[in-house]
């Protein structure tokens, strides 16, 4: 088993940063990849963005390119999403997840992940 545990959540007004944390613990030998989904009330859960935990190579959705930034320290198994330039429809619910990923065109697919931390609430007000 992989136990996630996300932390840095708040609120900040639009323009503002937050920089959300995953630390994982258990067998992590059972996941290469880590990714941060995102989720609204009446919403499907979406991806934001990926890192293969052994090349460091990352994904990001559309919408949060060139803002966020994920990135991991290999020694604390943290993995991290520093998130700029935040804007109101940022506000949601982020999830941190992990699997063991082997066709990086499938990154964005929930059922990929097996192991889910609890969440943290991002909102940003305009």
């Amino acid at each position: 088993q992989v136990q996630l545990m996300e932390s840095g959540g708040g609120s900040v007004h639009a323009g503002g940063s937050l920089r959300l944390d995953c630390a994982a613990t258990g067998e992590t030998y059972r996941r290469n990849f880590m990714v941060w989904f995102r989720q609204t009330p009446g919403k499907e859960r979406e991806p934001v963005a990926g890192i293969y935990t052994t090349t460091e190579d990352t994904q990001y959705a559309s919408s949060v390119l060139g803002r966020f930034a994920i990135s991991q320290d290999w020694a604390e198994k943290t993995v991290s999403l520093q998130m700029n330039n935040l804007q109101p429809e940022d506000t949601a619910t982020y999830y941190c997840a992990a699997g063991h990923l082997s066709d990086r065109a499938l990154w964005s697919r929930e059922s990929i992940y097996p192991y889910w931390g609890q969440g943290t609430q991002v909102t940003v007000s305009s």
